[in-house]
């Protein structure tokens, strides 16, 4: 198993990772009756995609002797109705190091192709920019 999620009352839950047993809590949004207290479910997901984005580059970052700590992405994520759902996901990288460009070629490339992409339903939008620093 990968995680238990228990309903915590209030439109909160409690996620535990069972592997680390990090815990995280999510609120229903504030504009869907929610306090907005903690990431949202549909906010978890535009943060998923970010982070494996910046999962994978780090992973060929190692591969190519590339240090991009402190690098970051800034996530929006905007919604439609009818039915309730993500429509686009903005994610802005400010990349952090000393890249050649193919270095920033392939670290593109790279975040392109990740699971959390590709997992992603193709009828929302992801909108995605590489500041190099």
């Amino acid at each position: 198993m990968t995680s238990e999620i228990i309903y915590l009352g209030e439109l909160r839950t409690l996620s535990t990772h069972f592997q680390s047993q990090n815990q995280i809590f999510t609120d229903a949004p504030t504009d869907n009756h929610g306090r907005g207290e903690a990431f949202s479910p549909t906010d978890m997901v535009a943060n998923s995609l970010a982070t494996c984005m910046l999962t994978v580059m780090g992973i060929k970052a190692q591969e190519l002797k590339l240090n991009m700590d402190q690098s970051k992405a800034n996530v929006t994520k905007f919604m439609g109705t009818d039915p309730r759902r993500i429509v686009k996901i903005l994610v802005e990288f400010e990349m952090v190091g000393q890249f050649s460009e193919k270095d920033k070629t392939i670290l593109e490339r790279t975040a392109n192709s990740c699971p959390v992409i590709y997992s992603l339903h193709p009828d929302i939008e992801k909108d995605i920019k590489f500041n190099w620093l």
